[in-house]
């Protein structure tokens, strides 16, 4: 017999698949270059709203989206590798899966971060460039342009990768799960809280954090 069991709150889900589309638009935008960098920029503001939001909903938010939840210490990670696990850490992020996912936010940070550092002398400069030293500015530059996006599609390809792991060879469908919000699971846990007030606390805090970002750009200009 198995639960269902509302994992994924709304809010959450659409945080994952809005950053997925920013990502892949920064992508296609920072290839094109030219005028397609205005969407850049704009884009990437975007994303920090983004993954501003996702910072403060991982404390207030469903209880599975909450950081609580899944970010774990190394015991509970060696445990997970050796399958001995408590059931409730394979829920909603595993404790392996928890790293991914900390280390994306903490890299998209860091990407984001130096782009307002940026200059391609050509088409587009961040707003934090006039603010600061030629070196710096470089080093934004090329981390931005360079290493910090080469890493962030090993990132995105191992993401995918294990998707496609955990499909054919576990028979769990994480895409799923991240539309629709469920997860049929053979106990009953505690689900993450998914009604109209939290979606309203959501928009709230999605609509301040675009709103301070969008205060510090002009503010930077």
């Amino acid at each position: 017999m198995t639960h269902k069991i509302r994992v994924w709150d709304l809010p959450t889900r659409l945080f994952h698949w809005t950053l997925v589309l920013c990502i892949v638009a920064q992508f296609v935008t920072g290839n094109i270059g030219g005028n397609a960098m205005e969407w850049h920029m704009r884009n990437g503001y975007l994303i920090l709203s983004l993954l501003l939001f996702r910072l403060i909903w991982g404390f207030v938010g469903g209880h599975w989206s909450r950081f609580s939840s899944f970010v774990h210490g190394p015991a509970t990670v060696l445990a997970h590798l050796r399958g001995q696990g408590k059931p409730e850490h394979v829920v909603g992020h595993n404790p392996l899966g928890a790293g991914s996912v900390v280390a994306m936010l903490l890299l998209l940070l860091s990407q984001v971060g130096s782009g307002l550092f940026s200059d391609d002398e050509i088409a587009a400069s961040g707003p934090l460039v006039r603010h600061a030293s030629e070196a710096a500015v470089a080093f934004g530059t090329h981390y931005h342009r360079a290493t910090g996006k080469l890493m962030l599609i090993v990132l995105v390809l191992l993401h995918v990768a294990a998707i496609v792991y955990y499909r054919k060879k576990k028979k769990q469908n994480l895409v799923a799960a991240m539309l629709h919000g469920d997860k049929e699971l053979p106990q009953v846990v505690e689900a993450s809280r998914d009604d109209g007030k939290s979606r309203a606390l959501a928009a709230v805090v999605f609509a301040g954090c675009m709103a301070l970002v969008l205060w510090g750009v002009q503010l930077a200009g």
